[in-house]
């Protein structure tokens, strides 16, 4: 019996990285929701490919913009060289970094515990983690954060295991690792790298010495990687870039009312809970023998997890505005403490609870699946959604069988999370697709119209970000002003503007076509309702979205 449950453990981390990309990359490598952040980000991207200045960030306004560090911009710049300027390429090194985490995760656990029971289960809860799969389906810096502070745990749990014997490998891991994390999120990164240096220097199991830890030539190069840009900015731009990086990182995002510190800690140690479901119910009954049993086997690491987890929740208590994706830079950390405390519980006998968890996500598949056939049935899709939906029945079957024959359940239930969103790009298809940046790029190519002038933008900022990549480096599209934006007019014979703008400005010396037609969200449950009807064009054209391109009349 023992052999038969190790085997259900021991899983390959390429296997699920692999998994993790093809299940979560049809939803993460097009604009099925767009988060809008991600502007930010893509707009710099695409500035730095018109002017040739990789090392300076725009708005898409034109205004410069030093609020984050450069790696997140690189990203995507990276993606844009290799690929072109497109929305697969823009996230493409983001799903990418997902998948990474979960092998730093598995890699992580194997190194602390040298147990391939503990390290695969690890690995397959931070897969099915919905955080880090949201974020891996964005162009933000969640989620290299994430990847980068993972691969510098892997430093600090080399450091647990081996102690001042530690190969001299994973000390450059580790602070090369928490470099390029300061180089994506800032000082979030060296708190965390801080406090577990500090910890591993003071902690009383398995202290490390103070020689073993200052390791001067990858601290050096680790400085040399953290600084780089800073430096460079203060050299091309004055100080006053720092303003407004200091501004982002402590002026607007640490609270200083303590009911609002209060209020977002506990919203964060909820969510905290949440993001783990359903693993924490698995050893529930067997909670405080389990952590009692890790603590006693491993209290280095379990303190180390515990400090870090309290660090992430103190800091987005501090946050004058708590989103879930602060609490991710730990999230692997847990994931490895959760499934260690799952193990002594001897979760694995649990098969009931596993095989409801199982069947939960195969049903809620099913109802997806069912519902994403009906939908592009009625509308008509193109051969590849009917493919990706058969793909998606394949799954269904493979994972049905595990859960009916008891086999690797855990396997079947991250693997089932991860279908989720496999099978809602299916659906979404017809909701989002194609974004608006596309159907504009079809617009100026139908209109045979060349990038000779300026284009002004009027509309919704996250919306100006899709269209600026389906425009490519040829065009040049400005954000006009919120408010401000008649007076800007002028300047432009060529225009964008969103169908609730249109009203508010003098279109007369303009000729308009629409652009961009897509479902209002407003619309959808109309539309869903009129799906395959005549009515549904009809409803469409009248409560859909509409983007017009305007352009002025000569005299």
């Amino acid at each position: 019996m023992e052999i038969e449950t190790a085997h259900q453990y021991k899983i390959s981390p390429w296997v699920v990285m692999l998994a993790f990309v093809i299940l979560v990359g049809p939803f993460a490598l097009s604009f099925h929701m767009h988060y809008p952040d991600e502007m930010y980000y893509t707009d710099a991207a695409v500035k730095m490919l018109q002017n040739g200045d990789y090392l300076t960030t725009y708005l898409g306004s034109g205004e410069l913009r030093f609020k984050k560090p450069i790696a997140t911009y690189w990203t995507v710049l990276v993606g844009f060289k290799i690929f072109g300027v497109t929305p697969f390429a823009s996230r493409f090194f983001f799903l990418i970094a997902g998948a990474l985490t979960v092998g730093l995760t598995y890699a992580t656990a194997k190194i602390l515990t040298q147990n391939e029971k503990v390290a695969g289960l690890s690995g397959l809860i931070i897969a099915s983690n919905p955080v880090l799969i949201l974020s891996a389906t964005r162009s933000i810096p969640d989620i290299l954060l994430v990847m980068t502070m993972t691969a510098s745990a892997l430093g600090f749990a080399a450091l647990i295991r081996y102690g001042d014997a530690i190969p001299k490998k994973y000390l450059w891991i580790l602070y090369l690792s928490l470099a390029l994390a300061f180089e994506v999120k800032g000082l979030p990164a060296a708190a965390l790298g801080g406090i577990g240096l500090i910890y591993l220097l003071v902690n009383p199991w398995k202290k490390i010495s103070f020689n073993t830890i200052f390791h001067i030539p990858s601290i050096s190069a680790a400085v040399f990687v953290a600084l780089f840009w800073f430096v460079a900015m203060w050299k091309i731009h004055g100080p006053t870039y720092l303003d407004s990086f200091l501004h982002d990182q402590v002026g607007t995002r640490v609270a200083s009312r303590y009911l609002l510190i209060i209020q977002n800690g506990f919203l964060a140690f909820f969510i905290l809970i949440l993001i783990f479901l359903p693993w924490v119910l698995f050893g529930w009954k067997k909670v405080k023998s389990s952590v009692l049993e890790t603590r006693k086997e491993a209290p280095t690491f379990f303190w180390f997890a515990i400090l870090w987890g309290l660090a992430i929740l103190g800091m987005g208590a501090m946050t004058s505005k708590f989103y879930e994706r602060y609490l991710l830079p730990v999230a692997p950390v847990l994931a490895i403490l959760i499934a260690w405390i799952l193990m002594n519980a001897n979760f694995e006998q649990r098969t009931r609870g596993l095989k409801i968890g199982s069947w939960f996500f195969l049903i809620l598949n099913t109802i997806i699946l069912l519902f994403s056939l009906w939908l592009n049935s009625n509308l008509g899709a193109p051969l590849w959604i009917y493919a990706q939906l058969a793909v998606g029945g394949i799954f269904l079957l493979y994972l049905g069988q595990l859960t009916l024959n008891n086999t690797k359940l855990p396997k079947a239930i991250s693997y089932g999370f991860m279908l989720l969103f496999f099978m809602i790009s299916t659906g979404t298809f017809q909701i989002s697709l194609p974004d608006q940046g596309q159907q504009v790029k079809a617009f100026t190519a139908r209109e045979k119209i060349s990038p000779e002038e300026q284009i002004g933008f009027l509309g919704n900022l996250h919306t100006s970000s899709k269209i600026r990549i389906g425009l490519g480096t040829d065009f040049q599209m400005i954000d006009l002003p919120r408010y401000g934006f008649r007076s800007e007019i002028k300047n432009y014979d060529w225009l964008i503007i969103e169908d609730r703008y249109l009203d508010s400005i003098d279109a007369s010396g303009f000729q308009k076509k629409v652009a961009s037609l897509n479902w209002a969200s407003r619309a959808i449950p109309d539309l869903l309702l009129q799906a395959g009807s005549e009515e549904f064009n009809q409803i469409l054209e009248e409560k859909g979205q509409k983007y017009y391109w305007l352009e002025r009349r000569v005299e």
